[in-house]
């Protein structure tokens, strides 16, 4: 699990724009607004994975996060396709200075962002440096770790963490103690980066919650230990009141937050409270009744959209968030004379699923869209127009990919299909691919997998696929960042230098689209960036690993308490930090 700030960096966003639909009532962009108290009421099932936003991994997780935690850069909530995408300074001033030759990057920060503190102090830019190094701490080390391996001496720094005792203590000497030669902090108010190789999507990177500031304070404590969540000291307009594992997590004002401080942030709310353990139908049926706001880590079932649509269309809307679910192709199996091994068999196989069938399935066009390659709609490096495998209507072509399987020697294919058994509707999605490849020729047995299993262990655990456990395994991708975030879907599936990666479950590789990759990151002109990152495209689905199915969307509804409901884009729903309630 995903950009080039340069001087044009406006432009490489107007290629990136993300898909929002369906947009019912809301305003078009976030109140600028005083505070209007109140308190927002959002309830699902699940429990916070991480306090502490090193260890943030999920989606879901910006939601909060996007409360109590603040990053040099980030992004307005709107309902603009465009303006959702375009990276826009938070805790720095301004955009960054780049030097010529790409590989400099100094931001100055506001002087006037404060922690939660007892005594009000500035966030600095040390605050921000000992967020970066907390990054790979071996106790809660962010997933995204790789990624800052661009900063100059990033990866030597981490290699030096003590990782066969690692403690709360000898984690704070070394982020305090220790440097990174590419991270400099002229004043306590100025940061620079020194990178290593070019990277236009540098200025990605730092909106993600791993790479928020931490408090020295926070530094005493183990990485999102019941301690550091008891003790958080906020960078945000909120701050911790009160959490309680499985039941829920209340938070109140930063006392210390000033809204001059913080342009992309109304803090309207005096509270936000999230429940945890209330079922789907549950939380859907209370937030059109009024008794909650919002869905916290879920959205509403697509079964449930044309029902609520009568009675709370205006509080509804879609966003896309550039993911794909696709079938992976194990390439280490012997399984069928190691059939699957051949670039012309996965080429074949790419003609065998009625994709039109599977988007009516999730709730029609509104609701899912078919994918055609690596990368979803809003990433750079998706095409709508480029399709290797078209055919009419998305519905397949059982007779082509029967001609084709044969041609390839492999007409009495029998695979192993793995797919979440309590993923929703992946099982009847499973089944459906199942009678698809029947009508090819390939006969499909399904191997269901429980959903705390399937990424945890069975797909993760390469011996599952070299022993033939699977064949191919219904799977699913979303990119890291939003806008230029090609290099989040690439590389962590895609590339394979000798050293597993986890999420590439077949160990994958492809030279000419590395080679193209590694030019889409280092270019300066933006479109250039884009025309590239479609090529790296082409060159995967040319010898496919994946056969691309759909992208869902992610449906949405508040209740008619909430005005100015806009999308933050990396929780990929709405951003309840700008909201204002009126009950």
């Amino acid at each position: 699990m995903n950009k080039n700030k340069m001087t044009c960096m406006a432009a490489l966003v107007a290629v990136m724009a993300m898909l929002c639909s369906g947009c019912g009532g809301s305003t078009s962009s976030a109140s600028s607004g005083s505070s209007g108290g109140g308190t927002i009421k959002l309830v699902g099932n699940d429990d916070i994975d991480h306090l502490d936003p090193t260890g943030s991994s999920l989606v879901d997780t910006y939601t909060f996060q996007r409360a109590i935690s603040r990053q040099l850069i980030s992004y307005k909530a709107s309902n603009n396709a465009k303006e959702q995408v375009e990276p826009q300074p938070d805790l720095a001033k301004s955009l960054p200075t780049v030097s010529a030759d790409g590989l400099t990057y100094t931001f100055k920060l506001r002087t006037d962002a404060m922690w939660s503190t007892s005594t009000p102090r500035a966030i600095t830019s040390q605050d921000v440096t000992n967020g970066i190094k907390r990054v790979c701490n071996p106790l809660l080390p962010a997933y995204t770790t790789s990624y800052f391996n661009v900063i100059e001496g990033m990866q030597e720094f981490c290699a030096a963490y003590d990782t066969k005792n690692p403690t709360a203590e000898n984690i704070k000497d070394h982020i305090l103690n220790d440097d990174v030669s590419g991270i400099s902090t002229p004043d306590s108010h100025t940061i620079v980066f020194k990178l290593k190789e070019k990277a236009s999507d540098f200025i990605y990177m730092l909106s993600l919650a791993n790479a928020s500031p931490i408090a020295k304070e926070s530094l005493d404590y183990t990485p999102d230990s019941a301690e550091y969540r008891a003790h958080y000291i906020s960078s945000g307009p909120y701050t911790v009141d009160e959490y309680k594992a499985g039941s829920h997590l209340y938070l109140k004002r930063n006392p210390n937050w000033k809204k001059s401080s913080d342009p992309l942030r109304a803090a309207n709310a005096d509270r936000i409270e999230f429940t945890f353990g209330v079922s789907a139908d549950s939380a859907v049926q209370q937030v059109s009744n009024g008794d909650a706001d919002g869905l916290w880590a879920m959205s509403v079932p697509s079964a449930q959209w044309t029902t609520l649509q009568s009675t709370n269309g205006d509080n509804m809307d879609v966003f896309s968030q550039g993911g794909t679910n696709y079938l992976v192709f194990n390439l280490l199996t012997d399984n069928n004379n190691g059939a699957l091994k051949k670039t012309e068999v996965r080429q074949a196989l790419q003609y065998a699923v009625d994709k039109a069938a599977l988007v009516q399935k999730l709730g029609g066009k509104t609701l899912a869209e078919a994918a055609i390659g690596i990368f979803g709609r809003g990433v750079v490096g998706f095409d709508e127009n480029d399709d290797p495998y078209k055919t009419s209507g998305n519905k397949g072509d059982t007779a082509k990919a029967k001609s084709l399987l044969a041609k390839a020697g492999a007409s009495d294919l029998k695979l192993k299909l793995a797919y979440r058994s309590d993923g929703g509707s992946e099982a009847s999605i499973a089944q459906m691919i199942q009678q698809d490849m029947k009508k090819a020729g390939v006969e499909v047995e399904l191997v269901p997998v429980t959903s705390s299993d399937f990424y945890a262990s069975y797909m993760t655990t390469q011996d599952n696929a070299k022993n033939g456990k699977w064949d191919i395994a219904l799977c699913g991708w979303n990119p890291d960042w939003v806008g230029g975030a090609a290099r989040s879907v690439f590389q962590p599936q895609f590339v394979y230098d000798g050293t597993a990666q986890t999420y590439n479950y077949a160990n994958y590789n492809n030279d000419t689209a590395n080679k193209l990759a590694d030019q889409a990151l280092a270019a300066t002109d933006t479109s250039e960036a884009a025309k590239l990152w479609v090529k790296v495209n082409d060159a995967v689905m040319a010898d496919p690993p994946v056969l691309p199915l759909y992208s869902q969307k992610s449906t949405l509804i508040h209740s008619s308490a909430i005005k100015n409901a806009a999308i933050f884009a990396l929780s990929a729903t709405y951003d309840w930090t700008n909201v204002t309630v009126q009950r």
